[in-house]
């Protein structure tokens, strides 16, 4: 299970640079987008995200002193699907309307949560 956490924690990481990363790149275009690869990234965090917390649960039943928080991670997942849904309903849109800073303050939103949230 060790193994499968950090491989899953690894790829959620990519998923977020694949959002990020594009998204410091839109700072200085002049025809603002979400590009493809922002959207993968969203999906790749939303699906690491849930195979993240099926491990931690896992892992809940098997440890004693070890709980999931369930609110801290409704709390991500609504964030996550909000992210999910704007990244792929503005796709392939030039200037839409939907900005690229919301996905991209939403996905920081959703880091501090998972920094913060102790």
């Amino acid at each position: 299970m060790t193994t499968l956490r950090i491989v899953l924690l690894i790829l959620h990481f990519i998923g977020l640079a694949a959002i990020l990363g594009p998204a410091l790149g839109q700072l200085t275009a002049k025809v603002k987008s979400i590009p493809m690869v922002m959207v993968w990234g969203a999906r790749a965090q939303l699906l690491t995200g849930l195979g993240l917390v099926a491990v931690a649960e896992y892992r809940a039943t098997q440890v004693d002193d070890f709980e999931v928080d369930h609110v801290k991670i409704a709390v991500k997942l609504v964030l996550a699907l909000a992210i999910v849904g704007l990244a792929e309903a503005t796709r392939k849109r030039d200037n839409p309307v939907v900005p690229f800073w919301l996905v991209t303050g939403l996905t920081t939103a959703n880091i501090i949560v998972a920094v913060a949230w102790r």
